[in-house]
């Protein structure tokens, strides 16, 4: 199977030797995105439903560049800083699915990149 690195301009530049998406055969593999706008460099980080709604659009730039939508994610992994958020987030993350949710977990971490206060990274499949 061939590996193919997965990029878009409407997602952020990586800030380290990684690829924003790699795909093997139908599975796409994302690096964690940050709510950082891809044209300011900016981070949102005013409102954590805010940044979370952000962090998803960056996923999503990801998932479209590859010919997918989030009905093909099987898995995403959740960090934050703080689980008191949770609640935010997870009204947040959720208004991008239609059902059929995908597998998860969600963690908390002491620091996340660039002060990120959530960072998510999903498994795609498309079938």
């Amino acid at each position: 199977m061939e590996k193919k690195i997965i990029t878009s301009s409407n997602s952020p530049t990586p800030i380290g030797p990684y690829s924003p998406g790699v795909m093997v055969g139908n599975t796409l593999y994302t690096s964690g995105q940050v709510a950082k706008d891809a044209v300011t460099g900016e981070m949102i980080q005013h409102d954590i439903s805010a940044e979370t709604k952000k962090v998803m659009e960056n996923v999503l730039a990801i998932l479209k560049s590859a010919g997918m939508d989030f009905g093909d994610v099987v898995k995403t992994t959740i960090y934050c800083t703080d689980l008191g958020n949770f609640a935010a987030i997870n009204e947040a993350y959720g208004s991008f699915f239609t059902g059929n949710f995908p597998a998860r977990e969600t963690v908390q971490v002491s620091k996340l990149p660039l002060n990120a206060n959530v960072e998510i990274s999903v498994v795609a499949i498309k079938l």
